[in-house]
């Protein structure tokens, strides 16, 4: 247990390296959230823009 407690302390520089890594961590996942999230509206996006190219009579551009 002590070499964990001595991995966490960091040697003295815990306080900084562990907010670093937070902060880090936190930045990804807000990256992967929000590509996320601009993925589902380009595919709903996309599915709408496909319906209406459907409904066109034949060979007529959008």
């Amino acid at each position: 247990m002590e070499k964990l407690s001595d991995f966490l302390a960091m040697g003295g520089y815990a306080a900084f390296v562990w907010p670093a890594f937070a902060v880090a961590v936190g930045i990804l996942a807000l990256i992967a959230y929000l590509s996320h999230r601009t993925l589902r509206r380009y595919q709903v996006e996309l599915a709408r823009l496909e319906g209406e190219t459907r409904d066109l009579p034949a060979g007529e551009q959008p």
